[in-house]
Formats: C-alpha cells, structure tokens, sequence
C-alpha cells in the first residue's frame, strides 16, 4: 500500500500502515456486507471516485486483503475479501462500537450521503416485520438537489429489497419526509422516531400498521442498540429537563 512507513517496530504501527490509506476499511466494509461487484462498492461507500476505487482495489489485492476473480465466459469480475481480511471482522466491529460510544451524535450524522445511505438501508429493513405482500415505502429529503431528494424502497416476501430513484409506478404504501441528518440519526440509533417526529424532522403518511410497528422493521446499522451510545444533545437536554 502507498505511503510513507512509520519506520517503527510496532505490530498495531504495521497495522495502520496497510489499512491507513483512504477507503480501505470502507471498501472491507462494503465487501463484508456483500457487495463484490465494481459498481455496487462504489455505490455502497460513497464519494469515492472510480479511479480512486480501481487503484484501491488493486492495492488490497497486491496486499493481500482481497482478491479479483473474473469470470472468462462473461467478463464479469467479483472481488472478494481474503481470509486475513476477514479475520479483521471483529476488530472493526469494535472500532464501530467505539466510535457510536464516543463520537457525539452530531458529528456522526453530519453531512451524510444520502444515496450511499439508502443503498445500505435496502440490506439493513428487516423484512420479516413488514406486510407479507409486496410493499412500497417512498422516502422524500428535505434539504437535497430536486432530483436527488426522493427514493422508493420497495420489498417483497422472498427476496431482496430494492431502493429506485424513478418511482416504480406503483402505490405508495407509507410516505416519509425527513432529512439526511435525521435518517441517519435514526439508522445509528443515535434518535429515535418518536424523538424524531416531535422534532418535526420527521413527518410519516399511509399504512396505520407499518407506522404503528417502524421500529421493528426500520432500517438501522449494526451497532444501533449497543450500550452507551451517544444520542444527539437535544435527547440529552429534554431528558435532563423531564
């Protein structure tokens, strides 16, 4: 990997140098939540331009933290993460508990991604607590481009959720207007929706049932509901006032 060596005898020193370098851990990330094509890790972590992913892909390879397997009858190439990657699994899931006991709330939720967002919560509904039958959710964002603000996640018993930007011309089954900021706060466990609506940063319409049960099937990140996460100050203060 690139980069100037700490020139330290320190195995955590040695660490840091392969996993330092710009996205590597969020691309791992990525792959660990079973992504393995190009475009769908690209999509998945965020702001990364194409080259910066291509030269990063071929990096972790020459590391040894993944590999490229192509497919010679179609051209198709899948990256999947290598048995010493894998082994990180539990350091980065303490790394993510670290960061949601320690990082205000605030800074965590700030300026998100809203596409890359959206795209990580299609894997994070639960869909065994939805309606047994096919079910369309469209989320509108306050604050984001005209066409960039709206997105369809529609579900289905059987199958993976999927998340448009068109709208898939069928009827709308719940209605949410929100922000970014907010829907990430609620994917981090770092609100909640009842906090969320008496904010007014929160507006939901349609199914009375799935309104009634969105805490069970609303997306959230693993690592949500940890023990001593850090909510957003404004939880704070009207705890401490009530």
């Amino acid at each position: 990997m690139p980069g100037k060596p700490y020139g330290i005898i320190c195995p955590l020193s040695k660490a840091s140098e392969l996993l330092e370098p710009r996205w590597t851990i969020q691309i791992l990330g990525e792959m660990w939540g079973g992504s393995s094509r190009f475009n769908d890790i690209r999509r998945g972590v965020g702001y990364i331009s194409p080259a910066l992913l291509s030269r990063r892909l071929r990096e972790m390879e020459a590391a040894g933290l993944i590999t490229r397997v192509e497919d010679l009858a179609t051209g198709s190439v899948d990256y999947f993460r290598t048995a010493m990657a894998i082994e990180l699994e539990p350091m980065l899931d303490g790394l993510a508990y670290w960061a949601q006991r320690n990082i205000e709330a605030e800074v965590a939720i700030a300026a998100p991604n809203v596409s890359t967002m959206m795209w990580a919560a299609r894997r994070k509904i639960v869909l065994a607590e939805l309606p047994q039958r096919r079910v369309v959710v469209q989320f509108h964002f306050s604050g984001v481009r005209k066409g960039e603000a709206r997105y369809w996640l529609v579900a289905k018993p059987g199958a993976e959720a999927d998340i448009c930007i068109s709208d898939p011309g069928t009827d709308v089954d719940l209605y949410i207007e929100t922000s970014p900021e907010s829907m990430a706060a609620l994917m981090l466990g770092r609100s909640t929706v009842a906090a969320e609506i008496d904010n007014g940063t929160l507006f939901l319409s349609g199914d009375p049932r799935m309104i009634r049960s969105i805490e069970s099937w609303f997306p959230r990140e693993d690592g949500h509901d940890i023990e001593g996460v850090r909510v957003l100050n404004r939880l704070v203060d009207v705890a401490q006032q009530g």
